[in-house]
């Protein structure tokens, strides 16, 4: 393993990198931190360098207090300069929940980039005003609720493990990356033209509806429902998730 920095603009972006062979970047969800893949790093590393990365506001990249310091446009191109820095042209890019949908925002801003997508455990966005409202404003709880309780304060699986240079970067990503702005992301899907495996867990009962959505308007999308986990399925099941993306990268030559 190998850990090393990017800095964009005086902001530091932690990664990791393990393996060798073709690439796979993850990009873990709010609150969490790289350290969620751990179940994944030695199955996916055998054959593949995988890279793992902390977000802003998370684990050990910078948090720093301007919210205009974080968005889905840095995030995005976070992923791309860390893809640089490792003289990767194309990898399979995968994210859980926030980090699943960034996934899908990448792609639409570096399609070029993306040899495969692994949406898990997520949604595409919203299209309708209100339900984006409605979001933004539970986006606006957790911050509060951060604030108030500490950085583990959700403590679902992947956060539970977390532990962040600063205890409220996470409330201030909630407050800027977490949040929805437009409907770009799920107006692209059926412009996917990469193999797409979507992962969910069979109990995460808030993300069955938007991976059905997904896997029906992304063209050729497959979907795998992981029985007996949750909104972690890499974490509650980590040997049917591993042979999940495993038997999906090589049906797809990847």
């Amino acid at each position: 393993m190998s850990g090393d920095y990017i800095e964009r603009d005086g902001v530091r972006i932690y990664y990791e990198v393990y393996g060798d062979g073709p690439a796979i970047l993850l990009t873990h969800g709010h609150g969490s931190t790289l350290g969620m893949w751990d179940p994944q790093r030695e199955a996916l590393s055998k054959e593949h360098t995988l890279i793992l990365w902390d977000f802003r506001g998370h684990g050990k990249s910078d948090a720093p207090e301007n919210l205009a310091l974080y968005s889905e446009q840095l995030t995005v191109d976070d992923m791309a300069a860390i893809l640089d820095r490792l003289g990767v042209e194309q990898a399979v890019v995968g994210g859980l929940s926030l980090g699943g949908f960034m996934t899908l925002a990448f792609y639409l801003a570096y399609p070029e980039r993306v040899s495969a997508l692994m949406p898990i455990d997520c949604g595409p966005g919203y299209r309708s005003d209100e339900a984006r409202d409605a979001w933004n404003q539970y986006a606006e709880k957790i911050a509060e609720r951060i604030e108030g309780q500490g950085e583990n304060a959700s403590a679902s699986p992947e956060q539970a493990q977390a532990r962040h240079n600063d205890p409220l970067g996470p409330a201030r990503t909630a407050r800027s990356m977490l949040r929805q702005y437009d409907s770009r992301v799920i107006d692209s899907l059926p412009g996917i033209s990469v193999p797409t495996l979507i992962i969910v867990g069979a109990n995460d009962e808030a993300y069955l509806a938007g991976t059905d959505y997904m896997a029906n308007k992304i063209p050729g999308a497959e979907k795998v429902v992981i029985a007996d986990a949750g909104h972690s399925s890499n974490i509650d099941q980590p040997e049917a998730f591993n042979r999940a993306v495993l038997d999906f990268l090589s049906r797809n030559g990847l």
